[in-house]
C-alpha cells in the first residue's frame, strides 16, 4: 500500500484529492496538511510514501516544503498539483527532485495515471537487482530521438503500466486480467499487449475452451 499525504491550503481542494486517490487500488491517505509548517510536521510524523504538494501554501511555498524535506533526509516522492503556470516554479520543483507537476484544473483521470505511474516505477525498481541502460531510461522517462517510440496514440505511463503487470504475471494473461490489474478499458490493455508482442517484448499462446474463439494470452519476454 502506497501511503500518501496530501498538502493543499483549500480545505475542499484537499478533500477532492483525498476521495481521487483513494479511488486508485493500492493507495491510501495517511494524512492532510493545509500548511507548509503543516506538511514538514505531518511527512516527520508520518513518513508517506507520496506527497501531493501544492505550491501556493499560506507560510511558505511548496518548492521550498520540498527543499526541507529532502534536507531533513525524508526521501519520499513528491508530486506537484498546483495552478502555478510559470516556467520558472516548473524549473524549480524538477530541481527539487518531483516526479511530476499537474496543473489545476485536471482530470480524476490525469492523477490516476501519474499515481499508477508512481506505483509501476516502484514495482519496476523493487524488481531489478541490476539495473539495464533501458531499465534506467524507462526510470528516468528518458527515450533519445529514433529509441523505443511509442506509435500514435500510445502513452509512455501506460505502457509503463502494462509492462508492470506483465512483470507482476510471468505466467501469462489476458487482456481482460491485464485490464482489471491497470484499471483500464480491454480495449486499451489489449492494444498495448499486441504492440508489446509485435515489438518482441511479449509472446501470444492462445487457450483454448469450449466453443468461440480462442482466448489469447501475453507472456512478457526477458
Amino acid at each position: 500500500m502506497t501511503n500518501v499525504l496530501v498538502v493543499d491550503d483549500d480545505f475542499m481542494v484537499a478533500k477532492l484529492h483525498c476521495r481521487y486517490v483513494s479511488a486508485v487500488e493500492g493507495f491510501t491517505v495517511s494524512g492532510v496538511a493545509h500548511s507548509g509548517a503543516e506538511a514538514l510536521r505531518a511527512a516527520e510524523r508520518l513518513r508517506p510514501d507520496l506527497v501531493l504538494l501544492d505550491v501556493f501554501l499560506p507560510d511558505m511555498d511548496g518548492i521550498r516544503v520540498l527543499r526541507e524535506l529532502r534536507a531533513a533526509g525524508l526521501g519520499m516522492d513528491a508530486l506537484f498539483i498546483t495552478a502555478a503556470r510559470d516556467v520558472g516554479t516548473i524549473r524549480s520543483a524538477l530541481r527539487a527532485g518531483a516526479l511530476h507537476y499537474l496543473i489545476k484544473p485536471f482530470t480524476q483521470a490525469a492523477l490516476h495515471e501519474q499515481l499508477r505511474h508512481v506505483a509501476s516505477l516502484h514495482t519496476r525498481l523493487d524488481d531489478l537487482a541490476e539495473a539495464r541502460q533501458e531499465d534506467v531510461d524507462q526510470i528516468f522517462g528518458t527515450r533519445p530521438r529514433g529509441s523505443r517510440e511509442l506509435p500514435k496514440g500510445l502513452a509512455a505511463h501506460t505502457a509503463d503500466l502494462v509492462d508492470s503487470i506483465l512483470r507482476a504475471h510471468p505466467e501469462g494473461l489476458s487482456a481482460t486480467e491485464c485490464a482489471e490489474a491497470g484499471a483500464l478499458s480491454r480495449v486499451s490493455a489489449r492494444r498495448y499487449l499486441e504492440y508489446f508482442a509485435q515489438t518482441g517484448r511479449a509472446e501470444i499462446t492462445l487457450r483454448y475452451g469450449g466453443t468461440g474463439r480462442p482466448e489469447r494470452r501475453y507472456r512478457r519476454l526477458g
